[in-house]
């Protein structure tokens, strides 16, 4: 048990010599100065990046103390349990609940992205395989409402499309919290299911194609330029459900942006106007991709380079027949039995966590 403890200790030591406390101190006395200035008080986006920015940086040199205090209590116990078994239990327990500490810390050090603090917003669309793959969005927004339960996220449905006869042809959701986008940025691809269809009478083995999009929630501080002009807006009444109301107002929004083709819609809210409100965030959070995309000149197309939702395309494969595996293709992280399981309960840490430091 020594030597997992001295592993931990190791993986602090990492973290900290990336986390580079010296010049996080420096930073955290720039930003000081900077909210000394009375002129920033009066630019209340400036000042709450600022104060985002602060707390962010003091609270990683804060966890980074507290693993450094942990495993320093850790290699004290541990010398106890030479002399008395007694202890044996109690530091089995403690190493296991400072590894998950130290991946936990591990992972955000990976968080270094412009956006990556931000809200997130998703959507899922069916691909390849008809009510079979209506049926997999349903399953993988549960899978990511449960990972959001686990941690505390919260989630907001803003636009559904149902299938005809099962699940969603598309679902669209906010995320809420802090670091949402920079967890789930990497979720972004074609996710793959391989199992016997509840749909057919025959039971036979079916595959199943679902895209999932992530995109950040763009700041009303960030420069992007919507001229009203350019945009073509359509009300409809929504099709999901919603009692009544949904069937007697034309409440739900469709936005066109006319100069590159982008269309988003909002149904999920009684209000036309918040529909509409949220159908701009969409918007915007898109144009801002396509243009950092152009900057780059690394994708031609918008939310990355585009494959098609089928055979050979995809990030991750879920099989639960003949046996039951979870593999993400991009890092080799796999999970089987009762583990693969789980995946689809929310479980996603390993290759959210896997994915952030090869991707």
């Amino acid at each position: 048990m020594k030597e997992e403890i001295i592993q931990l200790a190791d993986k602090i030591n990492k973290i900290k010599e990336y986390l580079d406390p010296p010049k996080r101190k420096k930073e955290l006395d720039d930003i000081q100065k900077q909210l000394e200035d009375s002129s920033v008080w009066n630019d209340y986006q400036l000042l709450q990046n600022l104060k985002r920015k602060q707390s962010s940086i003091e609270q990683k040199l804060k966890t980074v103390e507290e693993l450094e205090n942990d495993v320093d209590t850790l290699l004290e116990l541990s010398e106890f349990v030479e002399d008395d078994e007694s202890y044996k239990q109690e530091l089995e327990d403690n190493i296991k609940e400072l590894t998950k500490k130290v991946e936990k810390a591990e992972t955000e050090t990976f968080l270094s992205g412009e956006h990556d603090f931000s809200n997130a917003i998703v959507t899922i669309h069916s691909g390849a395989g008809g009510t079979e793959s209506c049926d997999w969005v349903s399953m993988l927004f549960r899978m990511y409402s449960m990972w959001c339960d686990n941690n505390e996220y919260k989630i907001e449905v803003m636009d559904l499309q149902p299938g005809d006869e099962a699940g969603y042809k598309s679902i669209t959701f906010l995320v809420s919290g802090e670091k949402a986008y920079g967890y789930l940025k990497n979720e972004n691809g074609v996710h793959r299911l391989v199992r016997i269809s509840p749909f057919d009478a025959n039971k036979r083995r079916h595959t199943s194609f679902a895209s999932v999009s992530v995109l950040p929630e763009i700041n009303d501080d960030t420069e992007i330029d919507i001229d009203p002009k350019d945009l073509k807006i359509d009300t409809f009444r929504a099709s999901g459900a919603g009692g009544q109301h949904v069937n007697k107002t034309d409440s739900a929004i469709r936005i066109t942006h006319i100069p590159t083709g982008i269309v988003v819609s909002c149904q999920n809210e009684r209000s036309q106007h918040k529909n509409k409100a949220f159908a701009l965030k969409i918007l915007k959070a898109k144009l801002y991709q396509l243009e950092e995309e152009k900057k780059k000149k690394e994708l031609e197309k918008l939310e990355g380079e585009k494959k098609k939702i089928e055979w050979g395309s995809q990030i991750r494969s879920y099989v639960l027949h003949p046996y039951k595996m979870v593999k993400d293709h991009r890092t080799g992280v796999e999970k089987k039995d009762v583990a693969a399981l789980a995946v689809l309960n929310g479980e996603i840490d390993d290759f959210i966590r896997e994915a952030l430091k090869k991707l």
